[in-house]
């Protein structure tokens, strides 16, 4: 990690460089003092650790820094580099740190001073008398002589009355017999002494070494465990040791992150703007001074083996290109407070959607989560989320969801005799209702005979509320419900397979009481060319047909149509509503096309390096609509921000959310407010007509 990477971190040289330290408290202080001068949260600090391969949980961090007694180095220098020094600004603390170190270990080397011997009485002492004190040992801590025994000098003459040698102390005479015998046993003690001494140090010394091996296994052994539960730790986590992000059964990684982690935990193909997320993070996180804003999406797939596989559709890579390029033009203004965005993956068909709004609940308090995008689409799932970020207060705007119901209101699953409010939920796109009720207009005055076909429920089971909405709007908005033929009412459900069952559909087309020139498909865009495909190898396959659909088919393949009716064998048209389209908000008819090229001009430039294809920005709605819904939320948040509110929280988000009037929002789709519902303002709707019928 460097400097200018770390959340919080300033740059001055002398708040990284410890002064003088006395002592092991001021060093414990003074790390602490070094953490929360440079911004430092300990939830951003463990946050960093992790990035480095380590584990620095605040309740770690406070015990050993509250213990009396000086740290171990390698706790030192993952908390400093946690902190954001480097290499080099570690230097002069792990210098303080080894001075203190030294000194402790001298402390702890020298004994205590041993008590004064009490002197014997007189005349006390061993048996033998003189010669037996004489030849008593020194005390044993004494280091031994080696060298000769001094020449003792001539005893001075005996006192009148007393015989020479008699006295305990006297020494015998220098070149008598007992001279020499009392010599060679002093000498002899002295030989036994300086062996035993030798022996003792020996011992001590091997002693030491033994417990220095003992000590250095065990240190290995720590170390090969603490690598094999990181090893185990990062396998279960994405190869991360981010705890926000979990491996799914098949490889699928799912869950939160800010970019920081690696930029291809949720495939290769959104690598690119993971990695300009990290990037614009590190810079927006610098001061501290910063919101956090998460975009809820489903952002990995699982293919038909179960095995995770890369997005491979430029909508859903190109939904995330919007909402960065939403958040870099919010920080790339003149004020202070900055925006950090994070991605939050529900999974493949949103499986995992609790796992990653429990951890977006839990980041409201920890990281002042004040909005969440994206939402995901219409299924039950989405609503199971909506109603959990709600609870918590949370304001929520929707990219892509066209649902009727939604919204605030809540009705998309409660009754409008009692409906239960989902508070701070808003969205920027039209809804099914808007997109059939322009259909409507369009074939009120033709002479048709529609069937019906739809599927309720998702792949996972669960309710799909856009093609239950498109299959209410169908049979009761004025200009479509009056071409239905009530006998030619068709649904299937995609946990058989779609492929067997449309072709059946296509052909029973063939057989109705009245001849169907006119399909309404309540279903998803992904089961459509597989429809087409059916209707193409019906046996009345040269019978006109039309098929009107949900904004959901802003994602087909113009080249579908045309590869299916290339010799004119079969005449097929795709008819729905949906937002402009690039060329209608680039044209002259939209009098707020200059956002629309400003958005262009944003996506299309240098993102840290990284830059997005042109094609995912102009193919399909779902870049723009992200790009719209995260500018949404940043528009609140600015509004919130005021001298006394330098950092506003998710409450005030939410009442500034509902307070954006008509054209309060400069979004790339045209300005817009959000209403007491949860809905835009201005809606621009367009009528795409795909093929032909003649």
């Amino acid at each position: 990690m460097v400097w200018d990477q770390v959340p919080g971190g300033r740059q001055a040289e002398h708040e990284t460089v410890p002064p003088r330290i006395g002592g092991q408290q001021q060093f414990r202080e003074e790390l602490t003092r070094l953490r929360t001068g440079l911004g430092v949260s300990l939830a951003q600090l463990e946050q960093a650790s992790q990035r480095q391969g380590k584990r620095l949980p605040p309740a770690t961090v406070s015990n050993v820094l509250s213990r009396d007694r000086l740290p171990e180095w390698e706790f030192v220098a993952d908390f400093l580099a946690a902190c954001g020094l480097d290499e080099a600004r570690r230097g002069p603390w792990q210098q303080a740190w080894r001075e203190l170190a030294a000194v402790s270990a001298t402390q702890a080397s020298v004994p205590a001073p041993a008590p004064a011997p009490t002197p014997a009485p007189a005349g006390a002492g061993a048996p033998g008398g003189s010669e037996a004190a004489a030849a008593s040992p020194p005390p044993a801590a004494s280091p031994p002589d080696p060298s000769p025994p001094p020449v003792p000098s001539p005893p001075p003459a005996a006192s009148p009355g007393k015989p020479p040698g008699k006295s305990p102390d006297d020494i015998p005479p220098a070149d008598g017999r007992r001279w020499k015998e009392w010599r060679a046993r002093l000498a002899g003690h002295r030989a036994a002494v300086a062996v035993c001494a030798a022996l003792a140090l020996a011992a001590a010394a091997g002693v030491y070494a033994v417990g220095e091996h003992h000590e250095s296994v065990r240190q290995e052994q720590q170390r090969r465990q603490e690598q094999l539960r990181q090893d185990k730790y990062r396998k279960e986590h994405c190869g991360t040791m981010n705890p926000a992000l979990v491996t799914e059964a098949g490889g699928e990684c799912t869950g939160v992150t800010d970019g920081l982690d690696r930029s291809d935990v949720f495939g290769s193909a959104l690598e690119p703007v993971l990695t300009a997320i990290g990037a614009e993070n590190h810079r927006a996180t610098r001061d501290g001074h910063y919101v956090t804003i998460a975009f809820l999406a489903p952002l990995t797939s699982v293919g038909s083996a179960g095995k995770a596989k890369d997005l491979t559709l430029d909508q859903f890579v190109g939904e995330v290109e919007g909402a960065y390029t939403a958040v870099e033009r919010a920080n790339a203004d003149d004020g202070p407070l900055k925006v950090r965005l994070v991605l939050a993956n529900m999974g493949s068909g949103e499986l995992h959607w609790k796992r990653a709004v429990d951890t977006l609940t839990g980041m409201a308090e920890a990281d002042n989560l004040v909005a969440v995008a994206g939402m995901g689409l219409s299924q039950q799932e989405s609503v199971d989320a909506a109603r959990a970020l709600g609870g918590k207060d949370i304001p929520m705007v929707a990219d892509l969801i066209t649902a009727d119901g939604f919204d605030t209101t809540g009705l998309i699953d409660s009754p409008k005799s009692a409906p239960k409010r989902i508070n701070g939920l808003v969205r920027v796109t039209l809804t099914n209702a808007a997109q059939l009720g322009a259909l409507g207009e369009e074939l009120d005055g033709d002479t048709r005979t529609a069937a019906l076909v739809r599927t309720a429920k998702t792949p996972n089971g669960t309710r799909d509320f856009y093609t239950d909405s498109l299959y209410e709007d169908f049979r009761t908005v004025g200009g479509l419900k009056k071409h239905l033929d009530p006998t030619a009412d068709f649904s299937f459900d995609p946990r058989g397979g779609a492929e067997s069952i449309l072709d059946a559909i296509g052909q029973n087309l063939c057989s109705t009481g009245r001849p169907v020139d006119t399909v309404y498909f309540a279903a998803r865009e992904k089961y459509l060319p597989g429809f087409l495909q059916a209707l193409s190898r019906r046996s009345c396959h040269r019978r006109p047909i039309t098929v009107v659909s949900g904004s959901d088919t802003a994602a087909l393949d113009p080249k579908t149509l045309a590869a299916l009716n290339q010799d004119g064998e079969a005449p097929i048209a795709v008819l729905y509503a949906s937002l402009p389209g690039a060329t209608q908000l680039r044209g002259p008819g939209n009098s707020d096309h200059n956002l629309y090229e400003q958005f262009l001009d944003a996506f299309g430039g240098d993102h840290h390096g990284q830059k997005f294809p042109a094609a995912h920005a102009t193919r399909g709605y779902w870049p723009v609509l992200a790009h719209d819904a995260v500018l949404t939320a940043t528009t609140a948040i600015r509004n919130a921000t005021t001298p006394t509110t330098a950092r506003p929280n998710r409450y005030a988000v939410l009442n500034h959310l509902y307070a954006l009037t008509d054209g309060a929002v400069p979004a790339a789709t045209g300005r817009f407010g959000i209403d007491p519902t949860g809905n835009r303002t201005k809606v621009p709707i367009t009528i795409h007509r795909l093929g032909t019928t003649t």
